[in-house]
């Protein structure tokens, strides 16, 4: 089959285009048919910065995480899959992981689950990785109707998903974003957007919670930024992160008796842990999607499986609104 190889890490790397053989199956995997894949930051990080992240394949390797593709081939007690279902999940291109940067996947079916009829395989491909990451995040924070839900980065792959998924479960939501473009899509999407580089936190509190705080902040920018999260939230409030990798003062938590989930999605992938925790959230994720509760952005610039790397460098230029895409 035809594959984009990495064959060494660094800030200069280049995928390469190589024929390898198809994989063959374990018992409880499935061969998948690759349609699409999409890129997340994580990404990026194993091809810039290779084993300095534990999670990063030995090279060679396929990187490549997200797919939405069809089934060719069921092995034993890949149970609730047949050849020919249109499937999509986050299942390799880390640790031991083969990716999706190829024509097929051999994929553990505990990680996939049916495809959403309603829309494309390209819009099916840029959901698992961010939508696994918003849902367990908003889960874990006790999402529930009637709550004033804050995400930071709303505009972002999996800040425009959690804010979708908060609205869909009744929230009264609000996001912030940094310019006019990234404005206008949080409000495309159902929630009040919020300039934060031209309102202080405190304002944008007391100004929609009449200064109480928010129940949830979702945090996909994470870091630094937490603390304006902790600022955001309101008492015994919940704040959920995709990134805390950071030194940080936790005195305002500790203050306001604070909630802090770390969401780190990858670690039934990694540990093989609780793998069909990510089949249940995908399945769920297709009721919501054929529900019209949520619709994933795709970046305007298409690319081919060839063209991998013109698709890492769209991403890490800031440039790309919604998710960047790669069609087989």
């Amino acid at each position: 089959m035809k594959a984009m190889i990495i064959n060494e890490y660094g800030g200069n790397s280049v995928f390469e285009k190589q024929e390898v053989t198809k994989p063959t199956l374990k018992p409880g995997e499935v061969l998948i048919k690759i349609a699409a894949s999409s890129v997340n930051t994580v990404d990026t990080m194993i091809r810039k910065m290779g084993k300095a992240l534990p999670l990063s394949p030995d090279a060679p390797a396929i990187l490549g995480m997200d797919f939405a593709g069809t089934i060719e081939a069921v092995a034993d007690h890949a149970n609730g899959f047949a050849v020919g279902n249109e499937v999509y999940g986050c299942v390799g291109g880390l640790a031991d992981l083969s990716g999706t940067l190829a024509e097929y996947v051999a994929a553990d079916s505990k990680l996939i689950a049916k495809k959403p009829h309603n829309i494309t395989m390209r819009e099916a491909a840029a959901i698992p990785l961010v939508g696994i990451t918003a849902y367990e995040g908003l889960m874990r924070a006790g999402i529930a109707a009637g709550q004033k839900v804050l995400v930071h980065g709303g505009s972002g792959g999996v800040g425009h998903i959690a804010l979708q998924l908060a609205k869909h479960f009744g929230a009264d939501v609000y996001s912030t974003g940094g310019g006019e473009k990234q404005i206008q899509l949080i409000e495309q999407l159902g929630a009040t957007g919020i300039n934060y580089k031209t309102e202080a936190v405190e304002d944008y509190v007391r100004k929609h919670t009449n200064g109480t705080g928010f129940d949830i902040v979702y945090d996909s920018v994470g870091a630094g930024n937490l603390i304006h999260s902790f600022h955001a939230a309101a008492l015994n409030g919940h704040v959920a992160t995709t990134l805390s990798m950071c030194e940080l003062d936790l005195t305002i938590a500790h203050f306001k008796g604070l909630s802090l989930h770390v969401v780190f999605m990858l670690i039934p992938m990694l540990h093989n842990y609780k793998r069909e925790e990510h089949g249940a959230i995908l399945e769920n994720m297709t009721q919501i999607v054929e529900s019209g509760g949520l619709k994933p952005v795709l970046d305007a610039q298409m690319f081919s499986l060839e063209d991998v790397g013109k698709a890492h460098a769209r991403l890490e230029s800031g440039q790309a609104m919604g998710k960047v895409v790669i069609e087989n």
